[in-house]
């Protein structure tokens, strides 16, 4: 069964289409408007092997928020739309990616659940044209659109860049991990019987 969906979502603030593929093979086609942004979502497509396909016209003459808060909320859309019911999979993925001086950490559980501990903070306000305080919000949006679990902690790092790019991979391979098919796993792995 191909595990792909497709969103599109659009409002005054954004329009936005994404497709995603949870069993790729790292291709990506991004553009957002936020140079940045658009290769930490390339790096997220590379190291998850997902393809990824995200189109963002935005108002970003008023800032970089309503592109990256709805760009998250649309990806969390679309990897509950592919993951389904859930049958098979791990439900859980962790990863500690270092970058670096940068070491960064990223569990998550695919539980139906929101829920978002980030515990980073970084010493530059902008990184290229990105608000870096907009990390935070893409992976909030991204928790609670997609009803999951995400904990994310930078254990190291000086350099801003390093540590976002380090997030956004570590979140990759850890979402790579609980996305992904265990044989073992004959129906939702879940002692309640369902996610």
């Amino acid at each position: 069964m191909e595990r792909i969906a497709e969103v599109k979502r659009k409002t005054k603030e954004t329009d936005i289409y994404m497709k995603m593929n949870l069993d790729g093979e790292g291709r990506s086609s991004v553009n957002t408007g936020i140079g940045f942004f658009d290769h930490m979502l390339e790096g997220f497509s590379k190291h998850g092997f997902f393809d990824l396909i995200i189109e963002i016209k935005g108002d970003l003459e008023v800032d970089g928020h309503h592109t990256v808060e709805d760009a998250g909320i649309v990806l969390g859309n679309v990897i509950k739309e592919a993951v389904c019911d859930k049958k098979g999979i791990k439900r859980y993925g962790s990863f500690i990616l270092p970058m670096d001086d940068a070491l960064a950490l990223c569990a998550v559980d695919l539980c139906g659940r929101p829920y978002l501990q980030f515990d980073c903070s970084f010493s530059a306000n902008m990184v290229g044209d990105f608000d870096t305080s907009l990390v935070k919000e893409f992976f909030y949006a991204v928790s609670y659109s997609a009803a999951m679990n995400i904990h994310i902690k930078m254990l190291n790092g000086e350099n801003s860049h390093h540590m976002i790019e380090a997030l956004f991979k570590a979140f990759a391979k850890a979402l790579d991990e609980a996305v992904s098919i265990d044989g073992r796993i004959k129906d939702v792995l879940s002692t309640k019987g369902s996610l």
